[in-house]
């Protein structure tokens, strides 16, 4: 229903911000704290694009005073993103000089699937599949208290999280040595290990996916694919 719509807002929103964040931090750049209003003027979106897609968007209005400079910097982040063959449906300019949410998070989220997801590939399986099929390979020897069918409720007792850190770097965490039954402590655990010793930033929250029915599929796989990158260079 929409209490749970809301919820997954709430938890894409704070999902989306830090991956914005994440990727702004290669540049000297302002963090975004509110995607509602920090995006209206286009900048930080153009910057983002230039990051992500390593290219130079040409000039674009550097102190745009009056909405129509706001309006001309977004449409020109969104006909960069429509170059590239991204689907765009129902999302004009003003959508995010106006700072309609849900439509800002489903415009990050494109970005997500194309430089985040799309380019993972196990086994000629590619984005969301190929994610499922490496996690599932990966976690084999944790069945079957470890069974990753989705990117939802699979994740629910940390374990999945533990696994695939154990599997990749078992001098880190002691899988067996775990109190399986202490989902919180063992997702805490994983999200520590992964960003103090691995470099995986913090996308989400240990109630995000603990404290509720179904977690969001987007934001954890969103996090999720952040561990296949950092461990698909190391099993190279």
């Amino acid at each position: 229903g929409s209490m749970q719509a809301n919820q997954w807002q709430s938890v894409q929103n704070r999902t989306f911000t830090k991956w914005f964040n994440t990727k702004l931090s290669s540049r000297d750049l302002p963090s975004v704290f509110d995607l509602r209003k920090d995006l209206s003027d286009g900048i930080l979106l153009i910057q983002l694009l230039e990051i992500i897609g390593d290219e130079n968007l040409g000039r674009y209005n550097r102190n745009p005073r009056m909405r129509v400079h706001r309006l001309e910097n977004v449409n020109k982040a969104l006909e960069y993103i429509k170059s590239k063959g991204m689907p765009l449906t129902n999302i004009g300019p003003a959508d995010i000089v106006d700072g309609n949410l849900k439509l800002i998070l489903g415009l990050i989220w494109t970005l997500i699937l194309r430089f985040t997801i799309a380019d993972i590939n196990e086994e000629g399986l590619t984005a969301k599949e190929g994610l499922l099929l490496w996690c599932q390979r990966k976690t084999a020897n944790y069945h079957p208290e470890v069974d990753v069918q989705d990117f939802t409720r699979s994740w629910t007792n940390g374990l999945a999280f533990c696994a695939l850190i154990h599997q990749h770097r078992p001098d880190l965490l002691d899988y067996n040595k775990l109190d399986k039954k202490n989902h919180r402590a063992n997702m805490q655990l994983a999200f520590d290990i992964a960003q103090k010793s691995i470099g995986i930033p913090r996308l989400i929250e240990v109630e995000d996916v603990c404290d509720v029915d179904r977690p969001d599929e987007r934001s954890i796989m969103t996090y999720v694919a952040e561990y296949f990158h950092a461990f698909s260079t190391l099993d190279k």
